[in-house]
């Protein structure tokens, strides 16, 4: 027997996959690495200042999503199941709606319209939604893979988006 199926062979019903924690952890990690210089940058002002930076809707969508990145990774790699999962969990889900719903209101790139990117404020809202429930019912394989699925759509995927020309975290970034 491999090391790979001995590990999964021992893993709990709850756990994430090997190749999983392995996408979440270099995915997350990325995201939240190149997050950290954009945000540096844009501090030290080594790259254009943008006006809408200071808009409320922005201020609570980057206040939400970037405390989510590192606290989703803690949680998907963690124990599971006990209370701290849990108060954590209920935190990252807060976090993942405040994300969800001000970026609503993130609509001047695209003169007032939704754009393509809008499409994870329900896939985020219907997740949440779905991985509590299960969570609830004691389903917890399906709270578990809906949760992976939140995290590395949700955030990895839309937070990819961020880092495009002309958004805030893509202007800070390379500009």
């Amino acid at each position: 027997m491999t090391s790979l199926s001995i590990a999964a062979s021992h893993r709990r019903p709850s756990d994430i996959s090997p190749a999983a924690r392995f996408a979440i952890l270099a995915a997350g990690g990325a995201l939240s690495l190149m997050t950290v210089v954009a945000m540096v940058r844009g501090a030290l002002d080594l790259s254009p200042t943008l006006a809408r930076v200071h808009d409320v809707a922005v201020l609570i969508h980057l206040g939400s999503v970037l405390p989510a990145l590192p606290l989703g990774l803690y949680v998907l790699l963690t124990r599971k199941g006990d209370a701290r999962h849990r108060m954590l969990g209920k935190l990252w889900a807060v976090l993942m709606a405040a994300a969800a719903l001000s970026s609503l209101a993130l609509r001047d790139l695209n003169h007032g319209q939704f754009s393509f990117i809008h499409i994870f404020v329900p896939v985020t809202l219907i997740g949440l939604w779905r991985a509590i429930a299960a969570a609830r019912a004691g389903r917890i394989d399906t709270h578990r893979k809906v949760m992976v699925s939140l995290y590395l759509t949700g955030l990895i995927g839309a937070g990819s988006f961020a880092f495009m020309p002309g958004r805030v975290m893509g202007t800070w970034l390379f500009g």
